[in-house]
């Protein structure tokens, strides 16, 4: 595989992309900080397509990214790989406010083919290629130049591995005919929904233990205020103010800006500086949240009760057990609230009773709660056993 020097001119990421763009597929990662700032500061992105290799420095001078921002999100007929790409979408979307497309994730594909639940990219690469990995530039700061050999070819080495492993796994899925189970989940991941920070639901994260309209009103405006605080500071949401704190002042607010000095969480600075003044202009204009809109425990579908309890944890044992049996990962078959929901009566709107997931796991799930199916043990192992079937026999 060629591996170009690190690309800083936009002519020569042109023509890469240029090349990329009559490619099947491209393996793309991204190098970036975050911890000091709201927005993810890009520093570094890799790319290969199995041919060829590049780190391209997003922080040159003067580099346009244009060619390879339309390689991402406009290009459909190249196959875009991530591993873990979550974090690396996000990029994209707040760059162009699209996701790549079409999208694939080795992390996602991993679970169909019995690696787990969430492998590691080096245990990845380590499975299927029996290469361990240089974790020695893993937690470098990427933000900082000039980058050196050791940086730039740590990180071209996530591409140049992953465009090797891609084709492999692709392959398994193939023989396996489980490339259609991974649908849901990669759309998932190119849901623009999921990358979208609107302040106006920001409050939809912060847990609160009243739900009152008049503090739910007060919630809702904070959280919005400290959203485009943040925002418009590039600074963590955290570094603004605490969930914690938030919640505590929707439930008990101040009546005067003097009093932020007393509040446990806030710099006394806050009884008489800008931020505290912006943020009791946000408490001044909150309204009560309509009904309708609150998330209401009588909302929620009920809990299982005990026995109902119970069954929840018969379905967790039939789905490892099934799991085990496909060489699947439990969560791309059921997550644990579909569990739930189902021992609790529940039948509507359950991934578990649709398409695939009904054929691999959701009909038994759902004979073990109607009384069909059993356990027993035979032979010293764990089986299951068709109740009705045993009754006919009979």
């Amino acid at each position: 595989m060629k591996i170009h020097p690190l690309i800083t001119d936009s002519t020569v990421l042109a023509d890469l992309c240029a090349r990329f763009a009559r490619s099947p597929f491209v393996a793309v990662d991204t190098e970036f900080m975050r911890e000091n700032t709201y927005w993810p500061d890009l520093c570094l992105i890799q790319i290969a397509d199995g041919n060829e290799a590049a780190a391209i420095d997003p922080k040159a001078p003067g580099i346009d990214l244009a060619p390879l921002l339309a390689l991402m999100v406009d290009n459909n007929e190249v196959l875009k790989v991530f591993h873990a790409g979550g974090q690396d979408v996000e990029i994209v979307f707040n760059l162009t406010g699209k996701t790549p497309n079409p999208i694939f994730d080795t992390q996602i594909a991993a679970m169909a083919i019995g690696q787990g639940e969430q492998i590691g990219y080096s245990s990845l690469i380590d499975s299927w290629l029996g290469i361990q990995l240089d974790k020695g530039a893993r937690f470098t700061d990427w933000g900082r130049r000039p980058l050196d050999k050791r940086q730039i070819d740590y990180a071209i080495g996530d591409v140049t591995h992953l465009s090797r492993v891609f084709p492999m796994i692709l392959e398994r899925l193939k023989k396996l005919g489980r490339g259609s189970w991974l649908d849901d989940e990669m759309e998932r991941l190119a849901d623009p929904s999921h990358y979208i920070n609107e302040p106006d639901q920001a409050w939809q994260r912060i847990k609160a233990n009243s739900r009152k309209p008049d503090m739910m009103g007060r919630l809702k405006a904070l959280a919005a205020w400290r959203e485009r605080e943040a925002q418009n500071k590039d600074l963590p949401r955290g570094r603004i103010m605490k969930d914690e704190t938030l919640a505590d002042i929707a439930g008990q607010p101040p009546r005067a800006q003097a009093e932020l000095a007393k509040v446990r969480g806030l710099s006394t600075s806050w009884a008489n500086n800008g931020i505290g003044a912006r943020m009791m202009a946000a408490l001044a204009e909150a309204r009560p949240m309509p009904a309708e809109e609150i998330p209401g425990r009588e909302d929620r579908r009920p809990g299982p009760g005990k026995d109902g309890a119970l069954v929840a944890d018969l379905l967790k044992l039939l789905l490892k057990i099934r799991a085990k049996e496909i060489s699947v990962a439990p969560r791309l078959l059921a997550r644990s609230d579909d569990l739930q929901h189902l021992a609790a009566g529940h039948r509507d709107g359950l991934s578990i009773l649709e398409g695939w997931r009904f054929e691999q796991f959701g009909r038994d799930a759902l004979a073990l709660v109607e009384g069909q199916l059993a356990f027993a043990v035979k032979g010293g192992k764990l089986r299951m056993t068709r109740t009705a079937e045993r009754s006919e026999a009979a």
